[in-house]
C-alpha cells in the first residue's frame, strides 16, 4: 500500500495564468458548495446535513496551492461566512483534521485517514498492483487506475516508471479534467448520456489545454459515443503536448464501468498505430484480470476462454 504521503493533493493541471488558475478553483468550489447545498431540494430532506457538507467543503479547499490560509482566504475560497468558516475551522483543528498557528489554517496527517479510507473500502490498489506491475513491465510504461469523481477523475493506483512524461507529478490523488483524457473518456461512457450532459456543462467552459484540446460540446459527445462504442479510448495530446494515452474500463460484478486503467506515454516513443496494435490488447487483459477479481465468476469464465475450454 503506497505510503502517506502519495495521497497528497498536487497541483491540478490548469491552463493560464495563476491568477485565472486561482479564479477558476475558486469558482469551481463554490459551483460544487451550491450542488451540496442543493441535495435537500433535491428529495434528501432532513437527511441532508448541510454541516456536513460545509466542513467537507473547508478541508476540500487545502490544495498544493493553497495549503495554508487565513480565516478570511477560506471563507472567500470556500463561499461561507466567516462565523461559519471560524466554527468549522476549530472544529477541524480540535478533532486533529487541521492545524493552526496563529493566523494560518492547514490540513494534518490525520486528514489522510479519509482517503485511506477510500482506498481500503474499494481495494483497488491491492487488487490491481500486481497485474498493473506486469504490465509495466513488459511495455516500460506508467500504468494507472482512475476513478471518476463528477468532471474529473482521481488517480487511485499507479505504478511509474523512471522516465516523467507530465510537467506535473502524477499520483494517488492526482486530480484531472475527464474530458481531456482517456480514462476521463473510458469512465464518461460509461454513464448515461444524460449525466454527460450534466457534468460536462458542470465543468463549462472546458479549459483549451492544447491545440489539439476538443471542447466543442458536440464534438467531445461524439468521442465520448465513440469510446461506447469501441470499449477504450485513445487522447493524443489534448492534455499536454507530447503525452499519448490509451485507457479501457475496469466492470464490477454487475458489469457496471467503476474505474478505467490506462498506459500513458510520450508521442515520440509510440505511434498511434503501434499502440493500438500492440498495447490495446495487454490493456484490455489486464482490465479483465483485475476486473475478474472484482466478480470472480466472470473471471473464471475468462480463464475458460484464455485455456481454450467451451
Amino acid at each position: 500500500m503506497p505510503g502517506p504521503e502519495s495521497l497528497s493533493r498536487p497541483a491540478r493541471l490548469r491552463p493560464g495564468a495563476a491568477t485565472e488558475d486561482g479564479r477558476r478553483g475558486a469558482d469551481r468550489i463554490l459551483r460544487r458548495n451550491a450542488t451540496k447545498a442543493a441535495g435537500a431540494a433535491r428529495g434528501y430532506g432532513s437527511d441532508f446535513v448541510r454541516a456536513l457538507a460545509k466542513g467537507l467543503a473547508v478541508i476540500e479547499a487545502f490544495d498544493a496551492r493553497s495549503p495554508s490560509m487565513t480565516l478570511s482566504e477560506v471563507a472567500k475560497k470556500t463561499g461561507l461566512s466567516r462565523g461559519t468558516a471560524r466554527r468549522l475551522l476549530l472544529t477541524l483543528v480540535d478533532l486533529g483534521y487541521a492545524g493552526f498557528d496563529g493566523k494560518y489554517f492547514g490540513l494534518q496527517p490525520r486528514a489522510l485517514n479519509l482517503g485511506f479510507a477510500y482506498l481500503h473500502s474499494q481495494k483497488l490498489w491491492q487488487l490491481g498492483q500486481p497485474y498493473m506491475v506486469q504490465l509495466v513491465e513488459r511495455v516500460h510504461e506508467s500504468c494507472s487506475i482512475a476513478v471518476l469523481d463528477s468532471s474529473e477523475i482521481v488517480y487511485v493506483a499507479r505504478v511509474p516508471t523512471s522516465v516523467r512524461i507530465m510537467s506535473i507529478n502524477l499520483g494517488i490523488g492526482t486530480r484531472l479534467p475527464a474530458f481531456a483524457t482517456s480514462m476521463g473518456r473510458v469512465l464518461l461512457a460509461g454513464l448515461p448520456v444524460e449525466e454527460v450532459d450534466r457534468l460536462l456543462e458542470q465543468a463549462s467552459p472546458l479549459a483549451k489545454y492544447t491545440p489539439k484540446t476538443v471542447v466543442d460540446a458536440t464534438a467531445l459527445l461524439r468521442e465520448i459515443e465513440a469510446v461506447r462504442r469501441q470499449g477504450w479510448a485513445l487522447v493524443d495530446q489534448e492534455l499536454e503536448m507530447g503525452l499519448r494515452s490509451i485507457a479501457v474500463p475496469i466492470a464490477d460484478a454487475g458489469d457496471r464501468v467503476i474505474a478505467a486503467l490506462n498506459i500513458g506515454t510520450h508521442a515520440s516513443r509510440w505511434p498511434i498505430q503501434k499502440l493500438i496494435q500492440e498495447v490495446l490488447p495487454l490493456l484490455k487483459d489486464t482490465a479483465a484480470s483485475i476486473s475478474g477479481l472484482l466478480a470472480p465468476e466472470r473471471h473464471k469464465t475468462v480463464q475458460r476462454k484464455v485455456k481454450g475450454e467451451r
